[in-house]
């Protein structure tokens, strides 16, 4: 039966940590967004994340988008630097003509740094992209 259920690829859909200036509290924050770059909508988008390593782990996070609009982006979470020592693991489920996508989207540790950063797509900030 299982091997009856067949997942699509993910194509054009990514996760970013970038780093953009809150204006609030007047300082750099990490945010981590999921970018929609395909030409529809995703619907019941799914995110559960964690950080680990050898000896530690997070708690586990979970957020759900209703509908993230073509060709945007959503912020998931803030991030702390502290984190970016850990792999930081983020599992994304979702709906798109009623068919069901899923992929594990991975940063290794000590990958978000500032050397790493880039542009990125949709956004109008520099951050680490994995696609």
């Amino acid at each position: 039966m299982k091997k009856d259920i067949q997942i699509p690829k993910v194509k054009d859909v990514y996760i970013a940590i970038v780093k953009e200036f809150n204006d609030t509290h007047k300082t750099e924050d990490w945010n981590v967004c999921i970018i929609n770059d395909k030409d529809v909508d995703l619907e019941i988008v799914i995110i559960v994340t964690k950080g680990y390593n050898a000896t530690k782990i997070t708690s586990t996070f979970r957020k759900r988008i209703d509908i993230l609009p073509r060709k945007s982006y959503a912020k998931i979470e803030m991030i702390q630097e502290g984190l970016f020592a850990l792999n930081n693991e983020f599992k994304v489920s979702f709906f798109v003509e009623n068919k069901m996508f899923d992929k594990t989207y991975l940063f290794r540790k000590n990958t978000i740094n500032e050397k790493a950063l880039q542009s990125i797509p949709l956004i109008e900030s520099r951050g680490v992209l994995v696609k």
